[in-house]
């Protein structure tokens, strides 16, 4: 036997688990590009905090709710038209403004400027609640989202295992984050200020990081993150 073939017969076998790992981490970075368009990108995590921000900044300052739930959705309105100019998708366009017009209605209706997050804190509930049951059935509820971005819609269930197995771990990764951050905000509403209240939220608002087991990781999870 030559030095070369040697020299093939040492490296060829070793060259198949990088290839496999370098073909897993494309998927990955496909899984997580689609993921983070699914959510809005950029755009839609900064349609997600700019009007919390806005709204406990100055109700930070002067303590009225009118001024700051306005001036709230007056940007939400502001961010929902840039994205019509541009002709983005609809959808994008409007859940941040019917999310912040429904905090107004609850803050305005119970005259409690609390209540402005309470319709994001029940919702980030429902989500949480949302990605374990739906992985408990055997539906993650990424897959469910995934799904029709990748064109396969309910197949990768029975045809792509390791596919299912990745939305079952980010799922349950998910889920969990979601429901701890409940566990933070649901008892400031009962018994913090709206300022403290608020300004916790949107640090809870900044996107997690995490590992590489299937829960959400690399830039593009870090930025679709759901937010609270």
């Amino acid at each position: 036997m030559t030095s070369d073939d040697r020299s093939t017969r040492t490296t060829g076998p070793a060259d198949g688990p990088v290839q496999e790992q370098d073909g897993a981490a494309d998927g990955r970075a496909v899984t997580e590009a689609a993921l983070f368009e699914a959510f809005g990108g950029v755009r839609g995590m900064v349609e997600t905090v700019v009007p919390g921000l806005l709204f406990v900044t100055i109700f930070t300052v002067n303590k009225d709710l009118h001024i700051s739930a306005i001036a709230a959705l007056a940007v939400s309105l502001v961010l929902a038209a840039a994205r019509l100019v541009r002709k983005d998708t609809v959808k994008h366009a409007f859940s941040g403004v019917f999310g912040v017009a429904f905090g107004v209605v609850f803050a305005m209706m119970t005259n409690n400027a609390k209540d402005f997050y309470l319709p994001g804190m029940l919702y980030t509930l429902g989500l949480g609640v949302a990605y374990i049951v739906t992985t408990l059935a055997g539906a993650p509820l990424i897959g469910l989202i995934l799904g029709p971005v990748f064109k396969e819609n309910l197949s990768w269930r029975t045809r792509n295992p390791g596919r299912k197995k990745a939305y079952a771990k980010a799922s349950w990764a998910w889920g969990l984050i979601l429901l701890a951050k409940c566990a933070i905000l649901f008892p400031l509403y009962w018994w913090a200020d709206t300022t403290h209240l608020g300004w916790v939220l949107i640090a809870l608002k900044i996107p997690v990081l995490s590992g590489g087991d299937g829960a959400p990781s690399g830039p593009a999870a870090r930025r679709a993150a759901p937010a609270a």
